[in-house]
């Protein structure tokens, strides 16, 4: 397995980090430009495993899809809500927003579809959008509960359906973004709390921006009219709010200052909002209209935090958490054990690697620093845990990531990027 070595900062960075496209905007935007009429270039565009998953996906689907990755655009020639193919097997690797939303869209084709993905997804949960889409009328199976999903497909019903909230926001984004092609209205009520609900929020704004509209009483109850059409359109996708917290947080770790351009606190991603959990820590913020900009603080203040709005963004507060001045906690986050890895299993296991103490609680963690033991940090294959751990090496030698290059998944060249650092704004 490769291992890299993170280099310590010879100085506090004062830098400017240009970021590619949001991965969670692109993979929306993909399905959507997927089933609208006519011709969609989506600009800022990312590529990652999780979006080239997709966009095979859809070409395996009969759309057509054009890459121009030299130009970061991708240019999708819709279906107008009828699905060219007549059956597929759909591999959707690790990417959660390929199997979940791909499950709700082939409902709307004809013939046997199959979306799977590999050993890790076929541990994911999906059995709660399956049996929400049984209520709308669709005939789809997960024998396991989990991927491979059997679609038999006949078009969507359309209809009332309740959807737990609770294990994936992705089951009712999935949904939302088939309804608009149900042959009557698709009413959708959540039962229970709803995980991730800023995703949802996203997942409403690209609809509107390509000209379908959402009815809803908050986060509990949605309603999409039949006989709405997708409109194709230039769409600009923001840079990844998600992959902009590990620059912030370099900031506050070190107590550098990092700007991140053409992203902003009106963004459509909930993660944007990782900035203020930074600032109760002690660090300073600028938000302008075309730029967010994080200042370090001399010393980091310990934070008791719900995530749950913001869960991706748990590994990188845990690698915050050994350099504040006292035990963090994070509340929230109970849904993250069913993702690319049992995340707080693992965040604990590899803070306790490094000589913290940790006490792993049913929802979160309680992090209590202590002197950093250098150590070679495992990934689990979890994108997101190579690069929070990563931040950590930033602060204090002897700290090494294994099997680093899992962040292809949405961030190929993190690790150049985070080089970038080094280099005075």
């Amino acid at each position: 397995m490769e291992v890299r070595d993170i280099r310590p900062l010879d100085r506090p960075p004062r830098a400017r980090i240009a970021l590619p496209g949001s991965k969670s905007l692109t993979n929306r935007a993909l399905v959507v430009a997927a089933l609208a009429d006519g011709r969609t270039t989506l600009v800022n565009a990312l590529f990652s495993d999780d979006t080239l998953r997709m966009v095979e996906a859809l070409r395996r689907l009969g759309v057509g899809v054009e890459v121009d990755v030299a130009a970061q655009a991708i240019h999708v020639d819709g279906c107008g809500g009828a699905l060219p193919a007549r059956g597929a097997v759909l591999d959707a690797g690790g990417a959660g927003t390929v199997a979940r939303f791909l499950t709700a869209a082939v409902a709307l084709g004809a013939g046997r579809f199959v979306v799977d993905g590999n050993a890790r997804m076929r541990q994911r949960p999906v059995q709660d959008l399956v049996d929400a889409l049984c209520a709308l009328g669709v005939r789809a199976v997960a024998t396991q509960g989990a991927p491979p999903v059997v679609v038999e497909a006949a078009g969507l019903p359309g209809g009332r359906t309740v959807v737990r909230g609770a294990t994936s926001s992705q089951f009712l984004s999935g949904l939302l973004l088939a309804a608009p092609y149900a042959r009557t209205d698709v009413e959708l009520v959540v039962d229970g709390p709803l995980v991730g609900a800023p995703y949802v929020e996203m997942t409403v704004a690209v609809m509107a921006a390509f000209g379908v509209q959402v009815e809803r009483e908050g986060l509990r109850w949605f309603r999409v009219r039949a006989g709405q059409r997708y409109r194709a359109r230039r769409y600009a996708v923001e840079p990844d709010a998600s992959s902009a917290a590990y620059f912030f947080a370099a900031a506050a770790l070190t107590g550098g200052r990092v700007e991140v351009p053409g992203l902003s606190a009106a963004s459509l991603q909930g993660d944007v909002r990782f900035v203020d959990v930074l600032e109760t820590m002690g660090c300073g913020a600028v938000r302008a209209a075309d730029a967010l900009a994080v200042e370090g603080p001399p010393v980091l203040r310990a934070v008791d935090v719900d995530l749950a709005a913001m869960s991706d963004q748990t590994m990188t507060l845990a690698a915050l958490a050994p350099f504040a001045d006292g035990p963090t906690r994070i509340r929230g986050v109970a849904h993250i054990r069913h993702q690319e890895s049992d995340r707080l299993a693992a965040t604990a296991a590899e803070l306790r690697r490094l000589g913290q103490e940790v006490e792993e609680t049913a929802d979160g963690l309680r992090i209590t620093p202590r002197p950093i033991r250098p150590a070679t940090v495992a990934t689990y294959d979890d994108h997101r845990i190579a690069m929070a751990f990563a931040l950590v090496g930033l602060r204090v030698p002897g700290i090494r990531i294994a099997g680093w290059s899992c962040v292809r998944k949405t961030f190929p060249d993190f690790f150049d990027r985070l080089e970038l650092l080094r280099v005075v704004a």
